[in-house]
């Protein structure tokens, strides 16, 4: 298919202490590395993701719906070709098709849904973990994506589409609705529809907009109406928006809806659109990080971002008097917490396309920090509270994880290209969706290709 130049926007002028760190080779290695975790990861034969490197990690189907958008990536960076592309993705549209759908506890999915966490070699329910709808819908939007993306008249590229389809019309949402009129997070073969339902602002709206657009199993636009419920707006530091803690939660969606210039009843009331209100939501972090009320070492108008990550603990530690409680892999968020000094690098990087102006000294600033500790790969998050006195930035992750992987490589392509929103704005699915939740204007307001 046809792609937008791959040419970033001009980017804002540099403090003199940025200027030693190249802008566009620090996005473009950041891109690269996040890709190469996919790479890296990934089984040949069946396409499921490792959720990290850490020692027996399970699949992440959310991991495996990233990296079927950063192939199309990949193709278009030349960092793979499209042979080998259209070869992983359509093993892994394969294995989905044709897994257990049982729904036992040694299935892999049920009703069209998948579970959270896949056993890498068996490719069945892992961890006892849940059949989730979030989820399901980020393993989905991959699918969508990879079916736009793969466009050609070949044998192949005509089998990932077919299959695309099969996988997304299977998804039974007016199943997960369950009889609560929201839709469910998810159910277990063991004891049925898990107690919590999905109201209220979150990285959810990519599932709201799967579940109403739905061809098959569409929910009621009551379901939206039931989400919207739960909407709280608050004003931190000056900036009024929907408020959530950890930044992934502004970020998930938007990695494959462009969000810019649409908007539904809600943002029209409030003149904004959920674009602005992640770039608020952005800079309500780069704040918090400069008041710094907890006194960590570091915190800056350059080094943020507080989100789901990888920590330290769970330890206590005295730090200058203080009792500091460490968390271990934990949504850390702010400015209300949970905070234990530990920044995770992507979730700064993964807002680059709301709030270049802010991130891209953010990630002069932590490359600087960085460059010299033996451990650190990109990505990584560290806690400088935790300095040794030797090397900065302190304490660093040992893992790496798709879910800090996806956002960097599909985040970063959104500001360069915009490659995996004109993916999804063919989608007549999500197209379907958005209007269902009275989204209007901006790309919607045009004819849709055809």
């Amino acid at each position: 298919m046809k792609v937008a130049a791959l040419t970033p926007p001009s980017p804002p002028e540099l403090h003199p202490e940025h200027a030693d760190v190249d802008i566009a080779s620090l996005i473009e290695r950041a891109q690269h590395h996040a890709f190469d975790f996919f790479e890296s990861t990934t089984d040949p034969v069946s396409g499921l993701v490792l959720d990290s490197t850490q020692p027996d990690s399970p699949c992440s189907i959310t991991g495996v719906g990233m990296a079927l958008t950063a192939y199309p990536i990949g193709v278009e960076r030349g960092w793979m070709t499209r042979t080998q592309a259209v070869g992983i993705t359509l093993r892994t549209l394969r294995f989905f098709a044709g897994a257990d759908m049982s729904g036992s506890p040694q299935s892999t999915g049920h009703r069209g849904f998948y579970f959270h966490f896949l056993d890498m070699r068996t490719g069945t329910r892992a961890w006892k973990s849940e059949l989730s709808s979030i989820d399901t819908s980020f393993l989905i939007a991959g699918v969508i994506a990879a079916a736009s993306y793969f466009d050609r008249d070949t044998a192949q590229e005509a089998e990932i589409r077919a299959t695309a389809k099969l996988l997304v019309d299977r998804v039974e949402w007016d199943w997960m609705r369950n009889c609560d009129g929201a839709i469910c997070h998810g159910w277990k073969p063991e004891r049925g529809f898990l107690r919590y339902h999905w109201r209220g602002y979150s990285e959810g709206l990519l599932m709201m907009a799967l579940a109403l657009g739905s061809e098959h199993h569409a929910v009621p636009v009551s379901t939206w109406d039931e989400w919207l419920t739960g909407y709280r707006w608050r004003r931190i530091y000056g900036h009024e928006h929907l408020a959530a803690g950890p930044l992934f939660i502004h970020q998930y969606s938007h990695m494959w809806i462009d969000f810019r210039g649409i908007q539904d009843a809600t943002m029209r009331e409030r003149g904004i659109d959920y674009f602005e209100n992640s770039r608020r939501a952005t800079l309500v972090q780069r704040e918090y990080a400069i008041r710094n009320p907890k006194h960590f070492k570091d915190y800056c108008q350059n080094c943020w971002g507080l989100t789901a990550c990888d920590g330290p603990g769970p330890r206590e530690i005295i730090d200058d008097g203080r009792k500091r409680k460490l968390l271990a892999y934990a949504a850390r968020g702010a400015p209300f917490g949970p905070d234990d000094g530990t920044v995770a690098p992507w979730a700064s990087v993964a807002s680059l396309p709301f709030a270049p102006d802010v991130v891209i000294p953010t990630m002069q600033h932590i490359a600087r920090m960085v460059r010299k500790h033996p451990n650190y790969t990109p990505g990584s998050s560290f806690n400088p509270t935790l300095r040794d006195g030797h090397h900065a930035p302190g304490w660093v992750s040992p893992w790496r994880f798709a879910l800090n992987s996806g956002p960097v490589m599909l985040m970063i392509e959104n500001y360069r290209s915009g490659l995996p929103w004109e993916l999804m704005k063919r989608s007549a699915t999500i197209r379907r969706g958005l209007e269902r939740a009275d989204f209007r204007g901006g790309w919607l307001a045009a004819q849709p290709d055809t």
